[in-house]
Protein backbone atom coordinates (compact mmCIF):
# COMPACT_ATOMS: atom_id res chain seq x y z
CA UNK A 1 0.00 0.00 0.00
CA UNK A 2 1.49 3.32 -1.03
CA UNK A 3 1.67 6.17 1.45
CA UNK A 4 -0.18 9.42 0.74
CA UNK A 5 0.87 12.89 1.86
CA UNK A 6 -1.67 15.47 3.10
CA UNK A 7 -2.28 18.47 0.87
CA UNK A 8 -1.02 20.96 3.46
CA UNK A 9 2.35 19.20 3.55
CA UNK A 10 2.57 19.22 -0.24
CA UNK A 11 1.96 22.98 -0.30
CA UNK A 12 4.35 23.58 2.61
CA UNK A 13 7.06 21.43 1.04
CA UNK A 14 6.74 23.21 -2.30
CA UNK A 15 6.99 26.67 -0.74
CA UNK A 16 9.82 25.67 1.62
CA UNK A 17 11.75 24.21 -1.31
CA UNK A 18 11.19 26.75 -4.07
CA UNK A 19 11.00 29.95 -2.02
CA UNK A 20 14.55 29.85 -0.58
CA UNK A 21 16.07 28.54 -3.82
CA UNK A 22 14.50 31.31 -5.92
CA UNK A 23 15.42 33.96 -3.35
CA UNK A 24 19.05 32.84 -3.19
CA UNK A 25 19.26 32.55 -6.98
CA UNK A 26 18.02 36.11 -7.45
CA UNK A 27 20.15 37.32 -4.55
CA UNK A 28 23.18 36.07 -6.49
CA UNK A 29 22.20 38.32 -9.42
CA UNK A 30 21.44 41.23 -7.10
CA UNK A 31 24.63 41.13 -5.02
CA UNK A 32 26.99 40.83 -7.98
CA UNK A 33 25.08 43.58 -9.78
CA UNK A 34 25.35 45.81 -6.73
CA UNK A 35 29.06 44.99 -6.48
CA UNK A 36 29.53 46.32 -10.03
CA UNK A 37 27.41 49.42 -9.43
CA UNK A 38 24.31 48.33 -11.34
CA UNK A 39 21.06 49.59 -9.81
CA UNK A 40 18.32 47.03 -9.10
CA UNK A 41 14.84 48.52 -9.45
CA UNK A 42 12.81 45.42 -8.49
CA UNK A 43 13.65 42.26 -6.57
CA UNK A 44 10.66 39.93 -6.79
CA UNK A 45 10.05 36.47 -5.38
CA UNK A 46 7.23 35.18 -7.56
CA UNK A 47 5.58 36.64 -10.65
CA UNK A 48 2.48 38.68 -11.27
CA UNK A 49 0.64 40.92 -8.82
CA UNK A 50 2.54 42.16 -5.79
CA UNK A 51 1.20 40.81 -2.50
CA UNK A 52 3.50 42.66 -0.11
CA UNK A 53 6.59 44.77 -0.57
CA UNK A 54 8.71 47.70 0.44
CA UNK A 55 11.22 50.07 -1.16
CA UNK A 56 14.66 50.32 0.42
CA UNK A 57 16.87 53.41 0.65
CA UNK A 58 18.60 52.51 -2.65
CA UNK A 59 15.29 52.64 -4.48
CA UNK A 60 14.95 48.87 -4.94
CA UNK A 61 11.40 47.54 -4.62
CA UNK A 62 11.44 44.23 -2.72
CA UNK A 63 8.25 42.33 -3.39
CA UNK A 64 6.51 39.02 -2.80
CA UNK A 65 4.27 38.28 -5.79
CA UNK A 66 1.24 36.13 -6.47
CA UNK A 67 2.64 33.23 -8.53
CA UNK A 68 5.38 31.38 -6.57
CA UNK A 69 6.95 29.76 -9.64
CA UNK A 70 10.16 31.78 -9.85
CA UNK A 71 11.41 35.30 -9.40
CA UNK A 72 13.47 38.04 -10.99
CA UNK A 73 15.70 41.05 -10.46
CA UNK A 74 14.84 43.92 -12.79
CA UNK A 75 17.87 46.16 -13.19
CA UNK A 76 17.85 49.76 -14.34
CA UNK A 77 17.42 49.84 -18.12
CA UNK A 78 15.55 46.54 -18.32
CA UNK A 79 12.26 46.61 -20.22
CA UNK A 80 10.89 43.51 -18.51
CA UNK A 81 11.56 40.98 -15.74
CA UNK A 82 13.34 38.86 -18.39
CA UNK A 83 16.04 41.60 -18.55
CA UNK A 84 15.24 42.58 -22.12
CA UNK A 85 17.32 45.73 -22.68
CA UNK A 86 15.53 49.00 -23.36
CA UNK A 87 16.91 50.37 -26.66
CA UNK A 88 15.37 53.79 -25.93
CA UNK A 89 17.10 54.43 -22.62
CA UNK A 90 18.10 58.13 -22.59
CA UNK A 91 21.88 58.73 -22.37
CA UNK A 92 21.44 60.82 -19.23
CA UNK A 93 20.00 57.74 -17.47
CA UNK A 94 22.76 55.38 -18.55
CA UNK A 95 24.67 55.58 -15.27
CA UNK A 96 23.92 52.53 -13.16
CA UNK A 97 22.00 50.83 -16.00
CA UNK A 98 22.66 47.17 -16.70
CA UNK A 99 23.45 47.64 -20.39
CA UNK A 100 26.00 50.34 -19.53
CA UNK A 101 28.08 47.85 -17.53
CA UNK A 102 31.17 46.22 -19.00
CA UNK A 103 30.55 43.02 -20.92
CA UNK A 104 32.30 40.79 -18.42
CA UNK A 105 30.44 42.50 -15.58
CA UNK A 106 27.12 41.69 -17.25
CA UNK A 107 28.19 38.09 -17.82
CA UNK A 108 29.15 37.65 -14.17
CA UNK A 109 25.89 39.23 -12.97
CA UNK A 110 23.86 36.86 -15.13
CA UNK A 111 25.94 33.79 -14.25
CA UNK A 112 25.73 34.54 -10.52
CA UNK A 113 22.20 33.11 -10.22
CA UNK A 114 22.88 29.59 -11.55
CA UNK A 115 26.28 29.53 -9.84
CA UNK A 116 24.56 30.31 -6.54
CA UNK A 117 22.26 27.33 -7.07
CA UNK A 118 25.25 25.07 -7.72
CA UNK A 119 27.02 26.40 -4.62
CA UNK A 120 23.94 25.63 -2.53
CA UNK A 121 24.17 21.99 -3.63
CA UNK A 122 27.93 21.88 -3.00
CA UNK A 123 27.53 23.18 0.54
CA UNK A 124 24.59 20.86 1.34
CA UNK A 125 26.49 17.79 0.15
CA UNK A 126 29.63 18.99 1.94
CA UNK A 127 27.68 19.48 5.17
CA UNK A 128 26.33 15.92 5.00
CA UNK A 129 29.85 14.58 4.38
CA UNK A 130 31.19 16.59 7.30
CA UNK A 131 28.49 15.28 9.65
CA UNK A 132 28.25 11.66 8.51
CA UNK A 133 31.60 11.01 6.82
CA UNK A 134 32.20 9.34 3.48
CA UNK A 135 32.06 5.75 2.23
CA UNK A 136 35.40 4.06 2.83
CA UNK A 137 36.65 3.05 -0.62
CA UNK A 138 40.26 2.60 0.48
CA UNK A 139 40.24 -1.13 1.32
CA UNK A 140 41.54 -3.83 -1.00
CA UNK A 141 38.08 -5.46 -1.05
CA UNK A 142 36.34 -2.33 -2.33
CA UNK A 143 34.18 -3.19 -5.36
CA UNK A 144 34.72 -6.92 -4.79
CA UNK A 145 31.48 -8.81 -5.37
CA UNK A 146 30.05 -10.25 -2.16
CA UNK A 147 26.75 -11.67 -3.47
CA UNK A 148 24.26 -11.47 -6.31
CA UNK A 149 20.71 -10.17 -6.46
CA UNK A 150 17.87 -12.29 -7.82
CA UNK A 151 17.95 -12.50 -11.63
CA UNK A 152 21.35 -10.78 -11.65
CA UNK A 153 22.52 -9.62 -15.07
CA UNK A 154 26.10 -9.81 -13.79
CA UNK A 155 25.81 -13.40 -12.62
CA UNK A 156 24.15 -14.41 -15.92
CA UNK A 157 27.09 -12.83 -17.79
CA UNK A 158 29.61 -14.95 -15.87
CA UNK A 159 30.68 -12.83 -12.91
CA UNK A 160 31.62 -14.72 -9.77
CA UNK A 161 31.60 -13.93 -6.06
CA UNK A 162 35.04 -12.53 -5.26
CA UNK A 163 35.50 -10.76 -8.61
CA UNK A 164 36.60 -7.16 -8.22
CA UNK A 165 35.20 -4.63 -10.70
CA UNK A 166 38.12 -2.68 -12.12
CA UNK A 167 36.60 -0.79 -15.07
CA UNK A 168 33.45 -0.30 -17.14
CA UNK A 169 34.00 0.20 -20.87
CA UNK A 170 37.70 0.79 -20.10
CA UNK A 171 36.88 3.61 -17.65
CA UNK A 172 38.55 2.83 -14.28
CA UNK A 173 36.14 2.38 -11.36
CA UNK A 174 37.38 3.47 -7.93
CA UNK A 175 34.17 3.86 -5.94
CA UNK A 176 30.58 2.70 -5.56
CA UNK A 177 29.38 6.11 -6.76
CA UNK A 178 31.27 5.75 -10.06
CA UNK A 179 29.66 2.37 -10.76
CA UNK A 180 26.21 3.82 -10.04
CA UNK A 181 26.90 6.73 -12.40
CA UNK A 182 27.85 4.31 -15.22
CA UNK A 183 24.99 1.86 -14.69
CA UNK A 184 21.81 3.30 -13.20
CA UNK A 185 20.88 5.55 -16.15
CA UNK A 186 21.57 2.93 -18.84
CA UNK A 187 19.09 0.03 -18.54
CA UNK A 188 19.39 -2.34 -21.48
CA UNK A 189 22.78 -1.01 -22.61
CA UNK A 190 25.57 -3.43 -23.56
CA UNK A 191 28.78 -2.75 -21.65
CA UNK A 192 32.09 -4.46 -20.94
CA UNK A 193 33.15 -5.04 -17.35
CA UNK A 194 36.80 -5.47 -16.53
CA UNK A 195 37.27 -7.55 -13.38
CA UNK A 196 40.14 -8.82 -11.30
CA UNK A 197 39.67 -12.54 -10.62
CA UNK A 198 42.40 -13.94 -8.41
CA UNK A 199 45.02 -11.66 -9.93
CA UNK A 200 43.88 -12.28 -13.50
CA UNK A 201 42.23 -9.47 -15.49
CA UNK A 202 39.14 -10.48 -17.48
CA UNK A 203 36.85 -8.52 -19.81
CA UNK A 204 33.25 -9.69 -19.48
CA UNK A 205 30.52 -8.32 -21.78
CA UNK A 206 27.05 -7.94 -20.29
CA UNK A 207 23.78 -6.13 -20.85
CA UNK A 208 22.66 -3.93 -17.97
CA UNK A 209 19.43 -5.22 -16.50
CA UNK A 210 16.26 -3.11 -16.39
CA UNK A 211 14.54 -2.65 -13.06
CA UNK A 212 11.20 -0.86 -12.64
CA UNK A 213 11.09 0.23 -9.01
CA UNK A 214 8.55 2.03 -6.83
CA UNK A 215 9.16 4.05 -3.70
CA UNK A 216 6.82 4.12 -0.70
CA UNK A 217 4.72 6.82 -2.39
CA UNK A 218 4.21 4.84 -5.60
CA UNK A 219 6.60 6.88 -7.75
CA UNK A 220 8.02 4.72 -10.51
CA UNK A 221 11.66 4.74 -11.60
CA UNK A 222 13.23 2.77 -14.42
CA UNK A 223 16.84 2.07 -13.51
CA UNK A 224 19.78 0.06 -14.75
CA UNK A 225 21.04 -2.73 -12.49
CA UNK A 226 23.81 -5.31 -12.88
CA UNK A 227 22.62 -7.18 -9.80
CA UNK A 228 25.82 -7.34 -7.77
CA UNK A 229 26.29 -6.45 -4.14
CA UNK A 230 29.47 -5.56 -2.31
CA UNK A 231 30.40 -6.00 1.31
CA UNK A 232 28.79 -3.18 3.32
CA UNK A 233 31.36 -0.35 3.31
CA UNK A 234 32.05 1.62 6.44
CA UNK A 235 32.01 5.37 6.88
CA UNK A 236 35.13 7.35 7.69
CA UNK A 237 35.19 10.95 8.99
CA UNK A 238 36.39 13.78 6.77
CA UNK A 239 37.66 17.29 7.40
CA UNK A 240 36.18 20.53 6.05
CA UNK A 241 38.34 20.71 2.91
CA UNK A 242 37.77 17.08 1.96
CA UNK A 243 34.05 17.52 2.63
CA UNK A 244 34.02 20.49 0.27
CA UNK A 245 35.70 18.36 -2.40
CA UNK A 246 33.07 15.67 -1.89
CA UNK A 247 30.37 18.32 -2.26
CA UNK A 248 31.86 19.48 -5.57
CA UNK A 249 32.14 15.92 -6.88
CA UNK A 250 28.58 14.98 -5.88
CA UNK A 251 27.27 18.14 -7.53
CA UNK A 252 29.21 17.35 -10.72
CA UNK A 253 27.99 13.76 -10.74
CA UNK A 254 24.37 14.77 -10.11
CA UNK A 255 24.50 17.41 -12.86
CA UNK A 256 26.04 14.89 -15.27
CA UNK A 257 23.35 12.30 -14.56
CA UNK A 258 20.64 14.95 -14.91
CA UNK A 259 21.94 16.05 -18.32
CA UNK A 260 22.21 12.42 -19.42
CA UNK A 261 18.65 11.65 -18.32
CA UNK A 262 17.21 14.64 -20.20
CA UNK A 263 19.24 13.77 -23.31
CA UNK A 264 17.82 10.23 -23.16
CA UNK A 265 14.29 11.64 -23.16
CA UNK A 266 15.04 13.61 -26.33
CA UNK A 267 16.62 10.55 -28.02
CA UNK A 268 13.74 8.29 -27.02
CA UNK A 269 15.70 6.09 -24.60
CA UNK A 270 13.44 7.28 -21.78
CA UNK A 271 9.77 8.13 -21.70
CA UNK A 272 8.71 11.76 -21.82
CA UNK A 273 6.51 10.87 -18.82
CA UNK A 274 9.66 11.12 -16.69
CA UNK A 275 9.58 14.89 -17.15
CA UNK A 276 7.81 16.83 -14.44
CA UNK A 277 6.48 20.32 -13.94
CA UNK A 278 5.30 22.33 -10.95
CA UNK A 279 2.68 19.77 -9.89
CA UNK A 280 5.21 16.93 -9.83
CA UNK A 281 7.72 19.15 -8.06
CA UNK A 282 5.15 20.03 -5.40
CA UNK A 283 4.22 16.35 -4.99
CA UNK A 284 7.84 15.29 -4.49
CA UNK A 285 8.46 18.23 -2.14
CA UNK A 286 5.66 17.14 0.17
CA UNK A 287 6.78 13.52 0.06
CA UNK A 288 10.37 14.34 0.92
CA UNK A 289 9.28 16.71 3.68
CA UNK A 290 7.23 13.88 5.20
CA UNK A 291 10.42 11.79 5.42
CA UNK A 292 12.12 14.32 7.68
CA UNK A 293 14.34 17.42 7.46
CA UNK A 294 17.50 15.59 6.37
CA UNK A 295 15.81 13.89 3.42
CA UNK A 296 14.10 17.15 2.48
CA UNK A 297 17.33 19.18 2.52
CA UNK A 298 19.02 16.53 0.36
CA UNK A 299 16.12 16.79 -2.10
CA UNK A 300 16.39 20.61 -2.13
CA UNK A 301 20.06 20.28 -3.13
CA UNK A 302 19.09 18.20 -6.18
CA UNK A 303 16.36 20.67 -7.16
CA UNK A 304 18.90 23.49 -6.84
CA UNK A 305 21.11 21.71 -9.38
CA UNK A 306 18.06 21.30 -11.60
CA UNK A 307 17.30 25.03 -11.45
CA UNK A 308 20.91 25.86 -12.30
CA UNK A 309 20.81 23.57 -15.33
CA UNK A 310 17.50 24.93 -16.62
CA UNK A 311 18.64 28.54 -16.23
CA UNK A 312 21.86 27.85 -18.11
CA UNK A 313 20.06 26.56 -21.20
CA UNK A 314 20.91 28.88 -24.15
CA UNK A 315 17.34 30.13 -24.51
CA UNK A 316 16.72 33.89 -24.67
CA UNK A 317 14.84 35.07 -21.56
CA UNK A 318 16.84 32.57 -19.46
CA UNK A 319 20.28 33.26 -17.98
CA UNK A 320 21.91 30.96 -20.52
CA UNK A 321 20.36 32.95 -23.38
CA UNK A 322 21.84 36.18 -22.05
CA UNK A 323 25.25 34.52 -21.70
CA UNK A 324 24.99 33.28 -25.30
CA UNK A 325 24.35 36.87 -26.46
CA UNK A 326 27.38 38.07 -24.50
CA UNK A 327 29.54 35.34 -26.06
CA UNK A 328 28.45 36.48 -29.52
CA UNK A 329 29.13 40.09 -28.56
CA UNK A 330 32.62 39.16 -27.33
CA UNK A 331 33.39 37.53 -30.70
CA UNK A 332 31.79 40.23 -32.88
CA UNK A 333 33.10 43.08 -30.70
CA UNK A 334 29.65 44.66 -30.82
CA UNK A 335 26.23 43.69 -29.44
CA UNK A 336 23.48 42.17 -31.56
CA UNK A 337 21.02 44.67 -33.00
CA UNK A 338 18.10 45.77 -30.86
CA UNK A 339 15.66 44.22 -33.35
CA UNK A 340 17.37 40.82 -33.32
CA UNK A 341 17.51 40.84 -29.52
CA UNK A 342 13.81 41.73 -29.33
CA UNK A 343 12.84 38.85 -31.62
CA UNK A 344 15.15 36.48 -29.76
CA UNK A 345 13.58 37.39 -26.42
CA UNK A 346 10.08 36.97 -27.81
CA UNK A 347 10.99 33.57 -29.24
CA UNK A 348 12.72 32.56 -26.01
CA UNK A 349 9.74 33.57 -23.90
CA UNK A 350 7.44 31.60 -26.21
CA UNK A 351 9.69 28.54 -25.84
CA UNK A 352 9.74 28.85 -22.06
CA UNK A 353 5.95 29.21 -21.88
CA UNK A 354 5.49 26.29 -24.28
CA UNK A 355 7.79 24.13 -22.16
CA UNK A 356 5.92 25.09 -19.00
CA UNK A 357 2.61 24.22 -20.67
CA UNK A 358 4.01 20.92 -21.94
CA UNK A 359 5.31 19.71 -18.55
CA UNK A 360 2.12 20.90 -16.85
CA UNK A 361 0.06 18.80 -19.28
CA UNK A 362 2.28 15.83 -18.41
CA UNK A 363 1.74 16.60 -14.71
CA UNK A 364 -2.03 16.69 -15.13
CA UNK A 365 -2.00 13.45 -17.14
CA UNK A 366 -0.25 11.73 -14.23
CA UNK A 367 -3.01 12.62 -11.78
CA UNK A 368 -5.14 9.65 -10.55
CA UNK A 369 -8.25 11.27 -12.07
CA UNK A 370 -6.76 10.65 -15.54
CA UNK A 371 -5.44 7.20 -14.73
CA UNK A 372 -2.08 8.26 -13.29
Amino acid sequence: MFQSVPLWMTIAGFLLMLGPLVTLHELGHYLVGRWFGVKAEVFSVGFGKELVGFTDKRGTRWRLSLLPLGGYVQFKGDMSPASQPDPNLPPEQAEGAFQSAKLWHKALIVAAGPVTNLLIAVFVFAAFALVYGKIDDSGSNTLRIDQFAHDSAGQAAGLLVGDKIVAIDAVPMDSHAEIIEHVVLYPGRAIELTVDRGGQTLDIPLTIGTSVEHDKFGNEMRAGRIGVMFAAPGLVPVGPFEALGIGVEQTRSSLSMMVTGIAQIFTGERSVKELGGPITMAKYSGEQLSLGPQQFVWFVAFISINLAFINLLPIPALDGGHLAFYAVEAVRRKPASARSQEWAFRTGMALVLALMLFVTIIDVAKLPFFGG
